[in-house]
């Protein structure tokens, strides 16, 4: 049975439809330290960066399953942003906080608990019914 691909891309997806549909402003929390992120290191805090990803902030959106790329302007100045999407910490709308957190334990995790394969045949029997009784009423 093959593995299956990380649910990161397609939590990150849905969650900022979600937020979205719901006239939320979906920001993204990134760790800027991880390998090929590209984001204007000006702006980071901490080794964070935290992205307005709101449609009309952000132009040529593409959120893959690898990747997440856009071009945004920073400081009146337009950058093209690449971030890995194993490099995104949470997504959250900004009005109520409402969204998700990934970390690094989680995906490892998941990979763990659906090593093995869900088999159909291994549910248990049913138990055996009990014989009666060896006493017998006496009169």
């Amino acid at each position: 049975m093959a593995a299956m691909s990380p649910n990161r891309p397609y939590l990150v997806r849905a969650f900022y439809e979600w937020i979205v549909d719901n006239d939320c402003t979906p920001y993204l929390v990134v760790d800027a330290s991880y390998p090929q992120v590209k984001v204007p290191q000006q702006f980071v805090q901490n080794g964070q960066i935290v992205l307005n990803v709101l449609p009309s902030a952000v132009g040529n959106m593409q959120l893959g399953n690898d990747a997440i790329t856009f071009s945004a302007r920073f400081g009146g100045q337009p950058f093209a942003l690449y971030i890995p999407v194993k490099a995104v910490l949470a997504i959250y709308a900004k009005e109520n906080g409402a969204g998700t957190v990934f970390t690094l334990e989680e995906e490892e995790d998941d990979a763990e608990l659906f090593a093995e394969p869900f088999d159909d045949d291994d549910t248990p029997e049913p138990p055996k019914p009990k014989k009666g009784s060896h006493l017998k009423v006496v009169k």
